[in-house]
């Protein structure tokens, strides 16, 4: 198919959180002009160009809301006028409820809108009650992504139709494929945000039981949010401050690094009691791209990239035991490590790579274009 030169709006909460390294690389990667609004939903800024609206055009917008010229808030408002002074020809919007927030905008200029699901706003209860139940969204969008066969299906419950979702994991930059492990070292590493869905402290109780047959293997978890402090003083308390590191959020070279020096991957994922899940992690993806086998939990997206007993081992949600029992495994047996971890590399190559993730997007959003 032949792209022109379509002028893209992503539509995201935030700039540039370090977890959400799948917004950067669509925005560095899709075909076309990327426009990035961000800060809010709506959003209020625009990257390279600063705040939609000045103070007199705030003071302009919100007597036209005051006095019932226009439905819309100040903000909305601004956002609109960007997206008409722009020439947005379509809008990316990334999670649920930002797609809820912009679709009447987009609605009001005819804009096609394509609505990329990511995990929390497909699972978390109170935020899909707030949004609705997503029922404008899936009836406007012309597409609704998915990260993952088990969001596929949430989805669909509901309410959305299966013609407009579209699987398509995320998907590893293609540096993670030229990470050769040693297997040398007895390092477990992970990187995510401290969250209750990523279950931390699990991870470090798991390991615990892994000292008691090897006490001076290692434990690097990367990153930080609200169960950081938990962590560190769940490590005090069981007094192995020697042996794990919490070195708050690392960038993509360190990362490269630890990878090339660890014996696997390893997450605890688990379903919140607010409903929160995974979408896919793409610290999974970017580990099992660089070789690494990858322990982790039958949960959400995590078994549509990772092989039980071939490329990693999954254990149920919130089994420990078992938890350690498989990194204890690979410390006993690196030959067999280091074999899943080629067969990982391969799945990624074959099936999960960056460009097959942004030509599904490219190709959507010709289609959407095509449709309006």
């Amino acid at each position: 198919m032949k792209f022109k030169n379509n002028r893209i709006a992503i539509v995201a909460p935030g700039q540039n959180k370090y977890s959400e390294t799948f917004i950067q690389e669509q925005k560095k990667g899709l075909k076309g002009e990327i426009f990035y609004y961000y800060n809010g939903t709506p959003p209020n800024f625009l990257e390279d160009k600063g705040k939609l609206f000045s103070k007199f055009d705030l003071t302009v917008f919100n007597i036209k809301h005051k006095l019932r010229l226009t439905r819309f808030s100040a903000i909305e408002q601004a956002f609109i006028r960007s997206l008409k002074k722009n020439k947005i020809d379509v809008v990316l919007a990334q999670y649920g409820p930002t797609a809820h927030k912009i679709v009447s905008l987009c609605k009001k200029i005819n804009l096609p809108l394509i609505t990329h699901f990511h995990g929390y706003d497909a699972s978390e209860y109170s935020i899909i009650t707030q949004c609705n139940n997503y029922k404008e969204v899936f009836s406007y969008s012309k597409y609704v992504i998915a990260v993952s066969l088990s969001m596929k299906q949430r989805l669909i419950d509901l309410g959305c139709s299966n013609e407009k979702i579209v699987y398509n994991s995320c998907a590893p930059n293609s540096i993670f494929l030229d990470v050769n492990p040693s297997f040398k070292n007895s390092t477990f590493i992970a990187v995510g945000r401290f969250v209750n869905k990523k279950a931390p402290y699990y991870t470090i109780l798991a390991f615990n039981k892994v000292l008691n047959k090897f006490p001076d293997a290692k434990l690097v978890i990367g990153g930080d949010g609200v169960l950081y402090e938990t962590c560190v003083n769940l490590i005090r308390y069981l007094k192995i401050d020697n042996n794990v590191s919490l070195p708050g959020i690392i960038g993509r070279e360190d990362f490269l690094g630890y990878l090339e020096d660890s014996l696997a991957f390893v997450q605890h994922s688990i379903t919140a009691i607010s409903g929160d899940q995974e979408g896919t992690p793409v610290a999974i993806l970017e580990a099992s791209a660089a070789g690494l086998p990858v322990i982790s939990t039958q949960h959400a997206g995590i078994p549509d990239v990772i092989i039980d007993g071939k490329t990693g081992f999954l254990v149920e949600e919130h089994d420990v035991e078992m938890m350690a029992e498989k990194m204890i495994f690979f410390l006993e047996n690196r030959s067999v490590a280091k074999q899943f971890g080629e067969k990982g590399k391969e799945l990624v190559k074959s099936n999960f790579t960056l460009k097959k993730h942004l030509d599904v997007i490219d190709d959507l959003i010709e289609k959407a274009l095509i449709k309006t």
